[in-house]
């Protein structure tokens, strides 16, 4: 069985500031293995966004959060970064 969501999101990083942009998320269980992931874009790119790495939280909405660690960043317009995500403990959506 696969959930997944697409939406508005928050990345909350570890000094506690709020990034708002949107989530494509989904939950992976192959072999046994359960978990979850996916990506973020960001409304808006800042230097401590560029060198954000664990112990993150991606908050949903109606307040669901979940821990998150990003796995790798790559640019998609000259504006624009896309975030891949893991996640950690349980499922937020």
């Amino acid at each position: 069985m696969t959930t997944t969501y697409s939406g508005p999101a928050k990345l909350i990083l570890i000094d506690g500031a709020c990034i708002s942009g949107m989530a494509s998320l989904s939950t992976n269980q192959r072999g046994g293995i359960n978990g979850w992931g996916g990506t973020f874009r960001p409304d808006e790119i800042t230097t401590d966004l560029r060198n954000a790495g664990e112990g993150l939280q991606l908050e949903l909405p109606y307040d669901r959060v979940g821990a998150v660690a990003v796995t790798g960043m790559r640019k998609l317009l000259a504006t624009q970064l896309l975030m891949s995500l893991k996640g950690d403990g349980p499922v937020p959506f």
